[in-house]
């Protein structure tokens, strides 16, 4: 049996994506995600993988570029502001069909914002992440365990579905510690076995690979686009993700993900102890958001509420999502405030009527 091991979320993704084969990873530090960095630069050197700190974020996504082309495992990690710089390097890698993962551990913001936690950055990372029609994969975890598992999931799923791929944190799962579990496996870097388009030398037996976002004829380009979202149809169809608590007789169901998720379910179980029939929806991937899954959730439900660290973002999806078929309220806090429990169980009362 695995050991469990008290580790902070941003180190404990750092281990995973080790664990996961990452073999190269390319940053540049931004509160509250330097322990990804500074984990990874001990780490690295000791499993014969390459730590490089970049001279800015622009290089970072770019050396990520690179090193994608050539079918290694590779990541980046940075947080909001970071991930704005990325956004073209993003755009290239995904025009170019390439897999890497993104680590997004969020803060307030807009600009350089605050320090502190937040979910602001939702449409940011489920709307594209630069310019053109492509998509990110988005994971969003809610514990230091799942920070460890989402990340294993994300090299798999870019891997497969040539794409990048993003883990959504945020500063309290970042620096939170909690008890978390590794598979006892051999850590194996990453090679370009099993992918026929990588750019690692051909040997004379196999047509060159050019890695390129480049297409001057416009039919050709149109094609591209359209291939790509026939495996994001594929990408949808089986690998959306989400986890339901309480809601085959809710009246109310809280929809909130990663560590508001946890925050809202104090307040659903506060609030079935006060006899509300409240229910908790928790999206695991935000894009693909899992409109099955939610669909099936709110069936017996009057009404449904959105919580946020932000204004208001999530909740958009989780409207077209269920095509408003039921009202949407939102409760949210922004700027690096955390809402509480109480907060969260006085909306779902005034919901409900009770107060």
């Amino acid at each position: 049996m695995a050991e469990r091991t008290l580790m902070k979320g941003n180190e404990a993704l750092a281990e995973a994506a080790l664990r996961a084969g990452c073999k190269c990873f390319f940053g540049y530090p931004i509160t509250p995600q330097t322990e990804i960095s500074a984990y990874l630069s001990k780490r690295m050197p000791k499993v014969g993988g390459v730590f490089l700190q970049a001279e800015s974020e622009v290089a970072a996504i770019n050396m990520v570029y690179g090193c994608a082309g050539s079918g290694i495992r590779c990541m980046t990690s940075s947080s909001s502001p970071g991930i704005s710089l990325k956004s073209e390097g993003i755009s290239y890698i995904a025009g170019a069909d390439l897999p890497c993962v993104i680590i997004d551990v969020m803060r307030g913001g807009p600009g350089l914002g605050g320090i502190q936690p937040s979910q602001a950055d939702y449409w940011q990372v489920t709307r594209g992440l630069g310019h053109g029609d492509y998509h990110c994969l988005v994971l969003a975890p809610a514990s230091v365990q799942e920070m460890a598992d989402t990340v294993t999931k994300a090299f798999d799923l870019a891997d497969e579905y040539r794409m990048p791929a993003v883990v959504l944190a945020d500063g309290l799962l970042g620096q939170m510690m909690e008890p978390v579990e590794f598979d006892d496996a051999e850590i194996k870097m990453s090679t370009a076995e099993n992918k026929p388009w990588a750019a690692n030398g051909h040997g004379n037996k196999r047509k060159h690979n050019i890695i390129n976002s480049l297409y001057l004829q416009a039919n050709e380009l149109e094609q591209t686009v359209v291939d790509r979202f026939k495996r994001y149809d594929d990408l949808k169809a089986k690998h959306t993700m989400a986890e339901a608590s309480d809601c085959d007789d809710a009246d109310i169901v809280v929809v909130a993900y990663g560590s508001t998720a946890r925050i809202a379910k104090s307040a659903v179980d506060a609030a079935r102890k006060k006899g509300i029939k409240a229910g908790m929806f928790r999206p695991i991937t935000l894009w693909p958001f899992p409109e099955k899954e939610i669909n099936a959730a709110v069936k017996n439900a009057k009404k449904v509420l959105t919580v946020e660290m932000s204004m208001g973002q999530m909740i958009e999806d989780v409207k077209l999502a269920i095509n408003c078929s039921k009202p949407v309220e939102f409760f949210g806090r922004t700027g690096g405030v955390i809402p509480s429990p109480a907060e969260i169980l006085a909306k779902i009362e005034e919901m409900e009527g009770t107060k």
